[in-house]
């Protein structure tokens, strides 16, 4: 299995893109304010004549849009760590939180570590992927069908069901399913990191064998704040 790609060769195109977007926008905006208020000179007795115009455009929320597109843009994407060179290496056993699916039945640990020496004990969180909640893509491996097999049914996922993560600090997030997808086993796009708030779980497919992977992509739906500030 190849290393993962370098996130940062990623991120810079993919800001600069949606900057030029704000930008756009914004001078699109102003162009649209411009135009309302300046009126051609054979216009001039006519406008005098009629009805007050409309006041202008409150542009402020659009600033105040863009002003929070280009600060989380300027935020630092998370970075994965290489796929292990050995796949048994010992591996701490850290415990980050519970994971569930509820319409599977799924509720167990999540750890970290994307070892096979972690990944045995249950679910389990890769080293440098976005956490539950944070801006990025929170990439969690799992057994298909040996030892707590947790992604047993992940092909049985419906778009709308919900992925929850419950941390050991008290937070709580909520992705729902977008979709599920079967890639080839080196397939690395599955830990990519994006500006968006994602989860991504994978497991071996089909039952039985290593030659693929099932994939289900979730999206954020919502966060409850941590409860234990110390944690």
């Amino acid at each position: 299995m190849d290393a993962v790609p370098d996130a940062a060769d990623r991120r810079a195109p993919l800001a600069h893109r949606a900057l030029a977007v704000v930008i756009a926008v914004l001078v699109a905006a102003g162009a649209g304010l411009v135009a309302a208020r300046v009126a051609p000179e054979d216009d001039v007795v006519a406008a005098e004549a009629a009805p007050a115009a409309e006041p202008a455009p409150d542009l402020a929320p659009v600033s105040a849009t863009a002003a929070r597109i280009v600060t989380s843009l300027k935020a630092d994407l998370p970075v994965p760590e290489p796929v292990p060179a050995d796949p048994r290496a010992p591996t701490p056993e850290v415990r980050l939180g519970q994971l569930e699916i509820p319409a599977i039945g799924l509720s167990q640990p999540l750890f970290e570590g994307v070892t096979l020496t972690a990944i045995d004990r249950g679910p389990s969180h890769w080293p440098g992927t976005a956490m539950p909640g944070q801006l990025g893509n929170v990439v969690v491996a799992g057994h298909r069908v040996t030892r707590t097999r947790p992604f047993y049914d992940l092909d049985l996922l419906q778009p709308g069901d919900e992925l929850v993560f419950s941390m050991a600090d008290g937070s709580r997030h909520v992705y729902v399913l977008d979709r599920i997808e079967v890639v080839d086993d080196e397939a690395m796009h599955i830990v990519d990191q994006t500006y968006g708030y994602r989860a991504t779980l994978f497991a071996c497919h089909p039952k039985g064998s290593a030659a693929q992977r099932i994939v289900g992509h979730f999206t954020l739906r919502d966060s409850t704040p941590a409860t234990d500030p110390a944690a």
